[in-house]
């Protein structure tokens, strides 16, 4: 199936959030500890919970997980993944809601879940991430918006397909 395949097949949309500290030419990133995404340097942010909305739940994810107060963010778009390998998620969604922070209280703390540190935004280690953020982050860390689409084989760690629009300066 292909992208516009599965989007028309939807019929269940999960949503998240993913959160990135900038400062100085830096990005904080955290290395995930357990579960879903184990073992790779990501932003911060994970599930809404019931009707929450996306930005209350960043701002939830970023306290429990590095121990931070947000003041200030800034909306850098959205990424629809359709995972093609998994036949249980044939007619799911995740919908990813991305945020640049760029003011907070208090200094980023390792918690049960993540270990949180600094990268030079030309440095990013991208060998220990997700397959698709070579293709996108750079772009939102620029200070540009995206909307974008991939289709994943998770099970194989393939990218199958993508679609990225960049919208704006942000």
């Amino acid at each position: 199936m292909t992208i516009l395949e599965h989007r028309k097949n939807t019929t269940e949309v999960k949503e998240m959030t993913l959160g990135f500290l900038v400062k100085d030419n830096k990005v904080l990133l955290a290395m995930k500890k357990r579960g879903f995404g184990v073992g790779r340097w990501n932003g911060i942010g994970g599930k809404l919970e019931v009707n929450e909305s996306p930005e209350s739940a960043m701002k939830r994810e970023a306290n429990e997980e590095i121990n931070i107060k947000i003041q200030s963010f800034r909306t850098a778009g959205s990424i629809i993944f359709y995972d093609s390998g998994n036949v249980d998620y044939k007619k799911k969604a995740l919908k990813v809601y991305l945020y640049i922070i760029d003011k907070w209280d208090g200094i980023p703390k390792e918690s049960e879940e993540m270990r949180p540190q600094w990268f030079d935004i030309k440095e990013l280690p991208f060998r220990d991430m997700w397959n698709d953020d070579r293709y996108w982050l750079e772009t939102v860390l620029s200070g540009k918006s995206i909307t974008s689409e991939f289709l994943i084989d998770e099970a194989n760690n393939k990218i199958l397909e993508y679609v990225i629009d960049v919208k704006r300066q942000i």
